[in-house]
């Protein structure tokens, strides 16, 4: 299972200006791909007259790859989101998009002083944010035979357990989300209920 990581506990914007030019970034948590592109849609609808809306996210946790992403919004490249992307990566946070918005200031920056304006907007909002911790967990389902669910359930209780789902079919079905230190607790009291089986959703 994956490990704990920290991502945005709320949304947050900070501004920097470096040579006359705003750089206002803002930081949000963001669960998944669509998620972050919502967020970067929202940043754009409300500052449509900025020069530059550039972007980045770490959309899962730290280390799935397949959710990072980046933009420079039409910066020179390489100049914007990558550099942007990794701040966030350095980091170790998850579940965070950061787009930052730039109202160019009439005094051009080079491509090394946008690597650093925009590493430096992240970085400084990055300092501000305050974080939660991400316990990450796993969908599984607990099937029982119906004799046994008066049981089943005082120990889900007793483990303090929320059942999110409930189907009686052939065999009582719960759904749960749990996490590793939850999921081995749930097993070894499971020890003396042979005929009740936990697996993958």
């Amino acid at each position: 299972m994956a490990e704990v990581y920290e991502r945005p506990a709320q949304a947050l914007t900070v501004e920097l200006e470096i040579k006359n030019s705003r750089f206002i970034c803002h930081a949000a948590p963001t669960r998944g791909a669509a998620a972050a592109q919502a967020f970067i849609d929202d940043i754009r609808g409300r500052y449509p007259d900025a020069s530059h809306n550039c972007w980045c996210y770490v959309a899962g946790s730290p280390g799935d790859y397949n959710l990072w992403n980046s933009s420079d919004d039409g910066e020179p490249r390489g100049t914007a989101g990558k550099p942007m992307l990794n701040v966030l990566q350095h980091s170790g946070l998850g579940e965070v998009t950061v787009v930052v918005t730039r109202y160019f200031g009439g005094i051009k920056l080079g491509a090394g002083g946008l690597v650093r304006a925009y590493s430096l907007a992240v970085q400084n909002c990055l300092s501000e944010l305050t974080t939660e911790a991400v316990i990450p967990t796993r969908n599984l389902r607990l099937l029982a035979p119906h004799r046994q669910t008066g049981s089943v359930e005082q120990l889900l209780r007793q483990l303090g357990l929320e059942v999110s789902d409930r189907h009686w079919g052939e065999e009582l079905e719960l759904s749960l989300e749990l996490t590793e230190d939850q999921h081995k607790a749930l097993e070894q009291r499971l020890a003396p209920f042979p005929d009740v089986r936990l697996v993958a959703d």
